[in-house]
């Protein structure tokens, strides 16, 4: 019985030690004095709901006391009892750090919900549409900060929406990966794994002889029932597979594992071309030429001159 006693006045001491080193939360207004009543809420804008400390280090619970989850729950709610909300501002809770804000608005919608009396219900409608105001505040700002610093943001440069500019971007788009396909048909080449038995494998078939016509490129067959070999190398256990290889590297890139149509494989081919080539890597791989500089490649914010508004200039 003792030793059970000392845990728990230890428990108990750290807890007042913790509410007192957070101030008001938890003591009645006559306890820290009237003359002090007025100016103990939010006093500066940076300490929030409360005067933060760091917490004081907890010691390991002993096995047989760990802490419940009701009790986390319990010491949050405790944080704010006995706190007139009544005296709290709405300019307080509009220049309320947000995690605060949450933990109070948590704790506001608990006693509405306990106690749903006018008084509590109006108290959580109010904190709710604060909530949503400081939403909408920040979204004016996001709309003024995109459209002055456009060129950072604004992804219509490059990805218009408007059908005018979609038609446009479609149109560069296909010229890219037709030229980039031509021009690889010389010292590229496509492995085609099949199999006897695959019925997917005559649709495929005859979409490559479409593209084979179109692109004049080379594509080797490969029947991973006759060759188990080549499919074992490379790992083939579906058809039908494309696989992307180069002259004179020893690297390969898939392409497509099952029926693909020909717009996918051409975007697909396209873009595993320029991997192979060294023209793109995994963090732009996505990225079509006429993106590079803008704000579908992904990297270029680090050279660009004008993000220098971040260091507040």
């Amino acid at each position: 019985m003792t030793t059970n006693f000392s845990q728990k006045h230890c428990r108990f001491g750290r807890s007042i030690v913790l509410l007192f080193v957070l101030g008001f939360v938890c003591l009645p207004p006559c306890a820290l004095g009237e003359d002090k009543q007025e100016t103990r809420f939010y006093e500066t804008q940076k300490e929030g709901w409360f005067w933060y400390h760091d917490p004081l280090p907890l010691q390991e619970e002993e096995p047989g006391h760990e802490r419940s989850q009701v009790q986390e729950v319990q010491q949050q709610e405790n944080r704010y009892r006995g706190t007139d909300l009544g005296k709290v501002s709405l300019e307080a809770l509009w220049t309320m750090y947000p995690d605060d804000f949450q933990e109070l608005l948590d704790h506001v919608q608990n006693l509405a919900v306990q106690t749903p009396t006018e008084e509590n219900t109006l108290r959580y409608l109010i904190m709710q549409d604060v909530a949503r105001r400081k939403a909408l505040a920040y979204t004016n700002s996001a709309m003024y900060v995109t459209q002055k610093y456009g060129n950072l943001f604004n992804v219509n440069q490059v990805y218009p929406t408007s059908k005018p500019g979609v038609t446009a971007r479609v149109q560069m788009q296909n010229q890219e990966i037709g030229q980039t396909i031509r021009s690889a048909r010389n010292d590229h080449a496509l492995i085609y794994f099949t199999s006897p038995t695959c019925g997917f494998c005559e649709k495929q078939s005859g979409i490559l002889t479409y593209f084979v016509e179109k692109y004049g490129w080379t594509i080797k067959p490969v029947d991973i029932g006759q060759q188990p070999g080549v499919a074992a190398r490379f790992g083939i256990e579906t058809t039908p597979t494309l696989l992307l290889i180069k002259k004179g590297m020893e690297d390969y890139m898939s392409v497509s594992v099952g029926v693909v149509a020909l717009t996918e494989l051409e975007r697909k081919l396209y873009r595993a071309v320029r991997y192979l080539q060294g023209e793109t890597r995994d963090d732009n791989f996505l990225m079509y030429d006429f993106q590079k500089g803008s704000a579908f490649d992904a990297t270029s914010i680090l050279n660009n001159e004008s993000t220098q508004p971040w260091q507040g200039k």
